[in-house]
């Protein structure tokens, strides 16, 4: 009589999972590391308020925030409230004791003018932008310069500086002037660690779908398959895919930008190519295989 057979030892197979699933978690806290530490400095650039000019009890306060920057424009939106302190201001500091005017800098498109005892509301003002061009997306950089001179009926007046940017697609990194008596930024534009990570990962993934269909392509064209359907479908949604896939680049690059010289052309022109391969190949096996029968 033949022995009864023993049920396979599920220790074993635990064991030859984990060199498998180590390295898997291992990889998944790294990133998660990694990425933690990404949104962490992002979040710290965005909180930070840069201060510069007077410190005087009686003294013009601005707080200029970058709202959004139009790449494509050269210029961004510069959110700004103006508040009066001390001697300066009055109905609880939200009007001028006197005709304020806000004298800006050059790149800046036009000056602020408050009237007495009325109150102030925040005003969004141009900032236009040079040294850089969109075409170099995502590694395009900006500069400018924001400066504020107050004039309250005629005469100047202390005024300070509060500086943040809210543009989560932009870091920008913030210069004061080296005079302390001015209120004055020099500032230099980049994109985000963000965006930056996420449009090298669309780069490589074009790459990684027309590297995939050309490996396809090569294995229908040489094994003689004739007109596969299934391949042809596949190779044309990607062909599609890929475009609707670059229109989600954050930032909304035009067409001629280095991610389209580095990546997204050559791969639509590969997918194209080798789908019209697999489709001239399939057709002449077609046409052979049914003169021969």
């Amino acid at each position: 009589m033949a022995a009864p057979s023993l049920p396979p030892r599920r220790g074993r197979s635990e064991a030859s999972l984990l060199p498998v699933l180590l390295p898997i978690a291992i990889l998944i806290v790294v990133a998660v590391a990694v990425g933690s530490w990404l949104q962490f400095t992002e979040r710290q650039a965005i909180d930070t308020v840069d201060t510069v000019g007077s410190t005087a009890a009686d003294r013009v306060d601005v707080k200029a925030t970058v709202q959004r920057v139009d790449a494509a424009a050269r210029e961004l939106l510069l959110r700004v409230r103006v508040t009066p302190l001390g001697t300066l201001g009055e109905a609880e500091e939200s009007a001028p004791v006197g005709d304020l005017s806000l004298q800006t800098s050059a790149a800046t498109l036009g000056d602020l003018e408050f009237k007495a005892h009325e109150r102030i509301a925040t005003q969004d003002v141009q900032v236009a932008m040079t040294d850089g061009s969109v075409s170099d997306y995502p590694f395009d950089s900006y500069a400018t310069g924001i400066e504020f001179r107050a004039l309250l009926d005629g005469k100047q007046v202390p005024v300070r500086l509060q500086f943040s940017n809210n543009d989560t697609l932009f870091a920008v990194a913030a210069t004061p002037a080296p005079d302390p008596r001015e209120a004055a930024v020099g500032l230099e534009l980049t994109r985000s660690g963000s965006l930056v990570v996420f449009a090298v990962f669309m780069m490589g993934v074009m790459w990684a779908l027309a590297a995939a269909v050309l490996i396809g392509a090569w294995y229908l064209t040489t094994r003689g398959e004739g007109v596969v359907w299934p391949a042809l479908a596949w190779m044309a949604a990607t062909l599609f895919a890929l475009a609707a896939f670059r229109n989600t680049a954050p930032g909304t690059p035009p067409i001629g930008c280095v991610l389209d010289w580095f990546a997204f052309l050559w791969a639509e022109t590969i997918i194209a190519l080798c789908l019209i391969a697999v489709v001239i190949t399939g057709v002449r096996t077609a046409i052979r295989s049914k003169d021969t029968t």
